[in-house]
This record gives structure tokens, C-alpha cells and sequence, in this order.
């Protein structure tokens, strides 16, 4: 089993890596970490390349996450909210999906052929709404071929309560593993 994670928070020892740290320990098999803050991955500059032709013009760190998308079995997508969103480098670094919009609506074709189990682990540190980054998460797994997705896993107020202190959260992160070894 191949686990495909893209972290977007910039904190190293922050709630969403501890969140990561707990599911990492839960899984099987390998997994790939792609922290958004310490990734040479530029944004999409929408020069349209992909429009006619595979994969991406720009040749960075991406390409090897392009090579991992095709191969793993799940995706998770964690990151700390900030402004009802996910986080400016993730959605930076989500850009470059950009490509596999095009191959499905421009081209015509599938851009990922192996379908995927998704989820998504968000963290705020006020007591704002999961909803909006929920949803473009939820749009990024499903450009990714993810046809099962689990319920969002959350923790907010972690500004004053820990995330790894969070019984839901912490039951939600136990809940992604087993959802991800089942068949």
C-alpha cells in the first residue's frame, strides 16, 4: 500500500504534522510526505502547455508527484485552515493539478487511471467552519482519481486545546488507517 500526504502546514512540530505523525505510525506500507513549505514547486502559471500535451511544461519536484499520484492507493490532504481556506502554499502547490483538469476536461482523457481512497485532516486554531477547505480538498482528491473519501477528521480551538488531546480527532485519525487498509 502507497500513502500519498501533502502537508500544508509550515509548522514542523505544529497540530497538523502531530495529526500526520499519529496516522503515519497507523499505516501500512510506504508513504510519501510532501510538505507544501519545503517543496521546490512553483504554482501554475496557466501558460495552457497541458492543454495539448502530458504531464507539465515546468520541470521541478512536482514531476515526482505527478509519478506518485499514478501509483499510490490513498491521499491525504492535511493542513492547518487559515481564512476559511487551506493553506496559500498547499493551494500553491495544488495548482500544478491544473494539468490533470485539463486532461479530463480539455482533452478529453482520464488522468489518472488507478482510483484512490481520500482524506482529509484540517486544523484550526479559533473555532471557524471546516466547510469551505473540506470542499476544495474534496475537488483536489477527486482530480486525483480518489472515489472513496473519508469523512473529514478536524480538530479546532487548537490555539487552547491541542489536536493530539482531541478524543474525536485522534479517533478519526485511527478511523482513516483502517479505513485505508480495507478493501
Amino acid at each position: 500500500m502507497k500513502t500519498l500526504i501533502f502537508n500544508g502546514s509550515p509548522r514542523k512540530n505544529g497540530d497538523t504534522k502531530n495529526l500526520l505523525d499519529l496516522l503515519i505510525q497507523k499505516l501500512d506500507g510506504e508513504y510519501r510526505i510532501n510538505d507544501a513549505y519545503c517543496s521546490d514547486i512553483k504554482p501554475c502559471m496557466d501558460c495552457r502547455w497541458c492543454w495539448r500535451n502530458s504531464g507539465c511544461c515546468m520541470k521541478d519536484d512536482m514531476q515526482e508527484i505527478y509519478q506518485y499520484i499514478q501509483e499510490c492507493d490513498n491521499i491525504v490532504i492535511a493542513s492547518p485552515i487559515y481564512f476559511a481556506e487551506l493553506t496559500g502554499e498547499l493551494l500553491s502547490l495544488a495548482s500544478r493539478l491544473q494539468t490533470y483538469f485539463s486532461v479530463k476536461f480539455m482533452r478529453k482523457e482520464i488522468p489518472v487511471e488507478k482510483a484512490k481512497k481520500g482524506a482529509v485532516i484540517l486544523v484550526g486554531g479559533g473555532e471557524g467552519t471546516i466547510e469551505r477547505p473540506y470542499h476544495t480538498a474534496c475537488t483536489l482528491l477527486d482530480l486525483m482519481n480518489a472515489k472513496e473519501v473519508h469523512p473529514v477528521v478536524y480538530s479546532l480551538n487548537t490555539d487552547h486545546n491541542p489536536a493530539v488531546s482531541n478524543p474525536k480527532a485522534v479517533q478519526g485519525i485511527d478511523s482513516i488507517a483502517e479505513f485505508f487498509m480495507s478493501k
